[in-house]
């Protein structure tokens, strides 16, 4: 990924202001410490910060480098369907997790980026639907922090 440092920076750094913006929403939870909004929160400051440092590290690393070439990877098209598919995922999960649900939408989003990456069927099932039960329950079970039901709310609990 050495072609395009700052470019993906860029976009990481985007990235993380449209979290930031998107949050701001969330409603506040009376009588919690912490909202709803606190882990994407932490999640864009990360994407943000790491952004910054590949835009500066890409910018140096490229100084005397043509901007115009392209790395091999890039013309992988195994490689492109696994960034289109994780960037596709990310945004399907923001507009999507409200109406499907976290306990849809996560354990197929993660069969999907294992299968595109190259995770055997049976890995990737068993590994998507511990990851989200996992994730689920360490969020809104320990921390309170609410996640979307979608078209399980009836079955919230």
């Amino acid at each position: 990924m050495k072609i395009n440092d700052a470019i993906f920076g860029a976009i990481f750094l985007l990235l993380g202001v449209i979290i930031v913006v998107h949050v701001q929403v969330f409603p506040k939870i009376p009588g919690q410490q912490v909202g709803p909004a606190l882990f994407p929160g932490l999640v864009a400051t990360g994407l943000a910060v790491c952004g910054l440092l590949l835009i500066v590290g890409g910018i140096r690393d490229r100084a005397q480098q043509p901007w115009h070439e392209v790395a091999d990877w890039m013309r992988s098209p195994r490689h492109l369907t696994g960034f289109a598919a994780i960037v596709g995922g990310l945004v399907a999960y923001i507009f999507l997790a409200d109406a499907v649900g976290f306990l849809i939408m996560a354990p197929l989003l993660l069969l999907l980026w294992f299968k595109v990456l190259g995770v055997r069927t049976g890995v990737a099932i068993i590994v998507a639907l511990v990851a989200a039960f996992v994730i689920w329950y360490a969020f809104y079970k320990l921390l309170r922090v609410p996640l979307p039901w979608g078209v399980l709310t009836r079955y919230a609990f």
